[in-house]
């Protein structure tokens, strides 16, 4: 396995590990949420430009993910 791929695993693991003790913070609710979003969408371009090999894809499709992605933020914070 390439390097880069171990690299991306492992701060994976340790972004999950860090949602885990963001989730178990006491203060406010809204501020708890920013983090967990924050470090979901980290997670997710980590996962789709890396293991999915969206960093070879056309400019369309990058956009278009990362549109995407912060649509269902919006709609997280919003609800």
């Amino acid at each position: 396995m390439q390097k880069s791929l171990v690299y991306t695993f492992i701060l994976l693991l340790l972004l999950t590990l860090a949602t885990l003790l963001a989730s178990n913070l006491s203060g406010v609710y809204f501020a708890k949420k920013c983090i967990i979003l924050v470090l979901f969408s980290v997670k997710f371009i980590l996962v789709s430009f890396q293991f999915m090999e969206l960093k070879k894809a056309h400019f369309f499709w990058k956009i278009s993910s990362i549109t995407i992605l912060i649509i269902l933020n919006l709609i997280i914070l919003i609800s």
